[in-house]
């Protein structure tokens, strides 16, 4: 089963994600940084949903950055999640990696339909 890490201070976010993503994946949950950066470690999953504003001394971006300078996780899918919609974020996610951006509020139909599309290519390469 594939497995899926969510890492969000609100616990209303990644209850609607798990909700949405129903019994198809193993999802874990974290409320910040830290520890989400820790369960990607133990368990690398095959993607991360990150959001990017987090409080306490590490934030969504730079958990995506150590995510993708660790070469045991280089490959993981990582969708960013943010309320800050302005363009200089999406391209410094997307230039450390990320393979998504949504804008809260997003559709977590179209979260679940990326997330599918992205594990979907993973098996292709």
């Amino acid at each position: 089963m594939r497995k899926i890490v969510l890492v969000d201070d609100h616990a209303d976010i990644r209850r609607l994600i798990r909700i949405t993503l129903g019994k198809a994946f193993e999802v874990f949950e974290a409320e910040d940084g830290a520890s989400g950066l820790d369960l990607v470690r133990r368990q690398r999953p095959d993607l991360v949903v990150l959001d990017v504003m987090m409080p306490g001394g590490l934030d969504g971006i730079k958990v995506l950055d150590a995510i993708k300078a660790d070469p045991a996780l280089l490959h993981t899918r990582v969708i960013m999640v943010t309320a800050r919609g302005q363009q200089q974020d999406y391209q410094l996610g997307m230039s450390l990696g990320a393979d998504a951006y949504f804008i809260k509020p997003f559709s977590p139909l179209e979260l679940v339909t990326r997330i599918h599309e992205l594990l979907a290519g993973a098996e292709c390469q």
